[in-house]
């Protein structure tokens, strides 16, 4: 009998590093056949995928382009990380900002842009992270990059001393920082800015109303069924058709889109397709 596969979405705590959520979900399932996509800072609480056994091989090709985020950026001060993990430095008064300042400064930020990754990302420069270069003293500026932030709505503000807290939610494109806002935020300010609090609330599909706590007993998997209709179109096979999918054959009818997910006659999914000529060939098979 194979082990099962699947997905959890796990709402991940503050204080934990995405690879220590994915080292308590081996023990608690008995499997090291687990990976993660979209990792979370520390800091960062929300939405985290976690892929099981069969299902890791399904999380390189899940519609993960889009993200929502709840955040709160501190006006006032600035860190090098730009969030609050950094040496948090005092910069200028911004009590006397007012929401509509905040908002109207934001504006820049909206829409398709470029922004410039925060220097403390995971992002590689010559084959190094651009983390590691700034820990080990090197002065790392990173090449603006085009993004999609389609919503950036100012929630509400709140004076901290002599800062001002500003909650946001975030709509964007993968690859977006939201590090990055907060920093582009104080500067257009010119009080200075960094990121006090992140949570992811959906990747694509991927609600943080389907995320689970990890508590002391294993969480119940997500179907690779249903994790793909959240992700993907999916067309159901035939008896004979799922036999060609097994050995990795084209099949001969069109599937709609670029991945497909073909379901088998018992519902399990069976593989990714796309289309090709008059038929379709296989994207990924996962049996």
């Amino acid at each position: 009998m194979s082990s099962p596969s699947g997905l959890v979405i796990v709402d991940k705590p503050s204080g934990v590093t995405s690879h220590q959520v994915v080292g308590r979900l081996r023990r608690l399932l008995g499997t090291r056949k687990i990976g993660h996509a979209g990792t979370l800072d520390p800091m960062a609480t929300g939405v985290l995928i976690l892929g099981v056994n069969r299902a890791t091989r399904l999380l390189g090709h899940l519609a993960l382009h889009d993200k929502e985020y709840l955040a709160t950026v501190r006006l006032g001060e600035s860190s090098p990380t730009d969030d609050a993990d950094g040496e948090v430095v005092f910069v200028a008064d911004a009590t006397g900002l007012t929401e509509a300042d905040v908002d109207a400064a934001l504006e820049p930020q909206r829409g398709d842009i470029l922004q410039r990754p925060s220097a403390v990302s995971a992002i590689k420069v010559d084959g190094k992270r651009a983390y590691a270069r700034v820990r080990s003293g090197e002065d790392v500026v990173l090449k603006e990059r085009p993004v999609t932030v389609s919503r950036l709505e100012v929630l509400g503000v709140r004076p901290a001393g002599r800062c001002l807290d500003v909650d946001l939610a975030v709509e964007c494109s993968s690859g977006t920082y939201v590090r990055s806002i907060a920093r582009d935020l104080g500067d257009a300010l010119g009080v200075g800015g960094h990121l006090t609090a992140l949570r992811r609330t959906r990747i694509g599909g991927y609600g943080i109303d389907d995320a689970v706590t990890l508590g002391d007993e294993p969480p119940r998997l997500m179907g690779m069924a249903d994790a793909a209709r959240l992700s993907f179109p999916v067309v159901d096979l035939t008896e004979a058709e799922a036999r060609d999918v097994g050995f990795g054959r084209s099949l001969q009818r069109v599937v709609p889109a670029d991945p497909t997910g073909v379901i088998g006659p018992d519902g399990d999914l069976l593989a990714l397709y796309r289309p090709s000529g008059n038929g379709s060939v296989p994207v990924a098979v996962l049996v």
